[in-house]
């Protein structure tokens, strides 16, 4: 009789004899997905692995586990992934070679280090340790599994050290060939995707950002942002004191600041005072209800986020230029004032003209310097990075700036 997912447990006391491989042999040919269940009994366990007789067995008929059910071998390992003791479950599978089967991207992980020439933890032993700290939502645990898939092949050395420089952004379109091997629903596979995209955001977060910053990462990052924060603070695996600590209250200054700013942003209208007389003025329009609908228009897209709240006018009359809803405006003057930031000519050539004449120049942007080696034993002074604190460098805030600590 085969064993159900439930009783996966029992496999873990079957002493080490023939029998009990021949036994896991069988069970195995006519159920692959046993194999994962093992797996998720490990980790829902104590983390111990079963006799050695067993994994023998499992390595044998890894192969097996090609012509299993695509559905069951993802909701099995689903269920690896919520256990307590994962980090041992996600071992035994790449022990067994059933890791590098159905996640071959993450086999490639194991010893891929941070430099050449020093011992300290792989990706994969990153991620393992990720998972198990994540909090215990699917999202937030698919996500940390496959977090840094993007890794190898963004890994790179040059004279100033390793780097893995848009590592995110491979992730997620290699996670794209991951969903299509094991099925996720469409909401689900959106969000590991997102969170995979987007898992370095928070930690680049420093107090130098502006509130335009914050608030358009609270916009952007809204629909999955307490699993985003959540799979942040998991990927935290730096063993230097007060790293973990420092990088921790960093999401919770975030946290706090993006709530903050909401509360505040509640309480004001979101367009400047105004801005009426500014669209009757830059489009010749007079008093009418045109003007309110034009700015109920706007007041729209700023609760949609296709806006930013309480800019200036110009930026709001270069919206409205853009969006076709000024009856009677001249296509070329549309166009001149989408152009100009919705500026009047007046207005736009001061403008063109300081700008010319140096007024608007600032220093430059500090970008962090390439010199660090990704070794989480040294210090790293620009924006926290993925897990151990090591590579990232020159990653940059929503506004274009480098995110220092201070």
């Amino acid at each position: 009789m085969l064993p159900s997912a439930n009783d996966a447990s029992e496999i873990l006391r079957l002493s080490d004899t023939p029998d009990t491989a021949e036994r896991v042999r069988a069970w195995s040919a006519a159920n692959p997905v046993v194999l994962f269940d093992i797996a998720a009994a490990i980790a829902c366990g104590d983390g111990a692995w079963p006799a050695e007789a067993v994994t023998r067995a499992a390595q044998e008929m890894a192969d097996a586990v090609r012509d299993a059910s695509p559905a069951d071998v993802r909701a099995a390992v689903g269920e690896m992934l919520m256990g307590r003791e994962v980090d041992h479950g996600l071992e035994w599978l790449k022990e067994t070679g059933l890791l590098a089967i159905v996640f071959p991207e993450l086999e490639a992980t194991a010893d891929l280090v941070q430099e050449t020439g020093r011992q300290h933890k792989d990706v994969w032993g990153h991620t393992k340790q990720v998972v198990k700290q994540a909090v215990r939502r699917p999202l937030v645990r698919w996500a940390a599994l496959l977090h840094d898939i993007g890794k190898v092949p963004t890994r790179t050395f040059t004279a100033d050290g390793v780097h893995f420089h848009g590592h995110a952004e491979v992730g997620a379109r290699m996670f794209d060939k991951v969903s299509q091997r094991l099925p996720f629903d469409r909401d689900t596979r959106r969000a590991i995707r997102f969170l995979v995209r987007h898992h370095l955001r928070s930690n680049q977060y420093s107090d130098q950002w502006t509130d335009s910053a914050v608030r358009r990462f609270h916009r952007e990052m809204a629909p999955h942002l307490v699993d985003l924060l959540d799979l942040s603070r998991a990927d935290i695996t730096s063993k230097r004191p007060g790293r973990r600590k420092q990088i921790l209250e960093s999401i919770h200054a975030l946290s706090e600041r993006m709530e903050r700013l909401a509360e505040e942003d509640a309480k004001l209208p979101p367009l400047p005072g105004g801005v009426g007389n500014t669209i009757m003025e830059v489009f010749r329009l007079p008093p009418s209800k045109l003007i309110g609908d034009l700015k109920r228009y706007l007041e729209e897209q700023v609760n949609t986020g296709a806006l930013e709240a309480r800019r200036e006018d110009a930026y709001y009359v270069a919206h409205l230029a853009r969006s076709g809803r000024v009856p009677g405006l001249d296509p070329e003057e549309a166009t001149r004032l989408a152009a100009a930031g919705g500026l009047d000519e007046e207005a736009a050539a001061a403008a063109e003209a300081a700008e010319m004449a140096g007024d608007f120049d600032g220093p430059a942007p500090e970008v962090e310097p390439a010199r660090h080696d990704g070794d989480p034993a040294r210090p790293h002074d620009g924006p926290a990075p993925c897990g151990e604190d090591g590579e990232g460098v020159g990653e940059m805030d929503p506004d274009g700036h480098a995110g220092h600590k201070h």
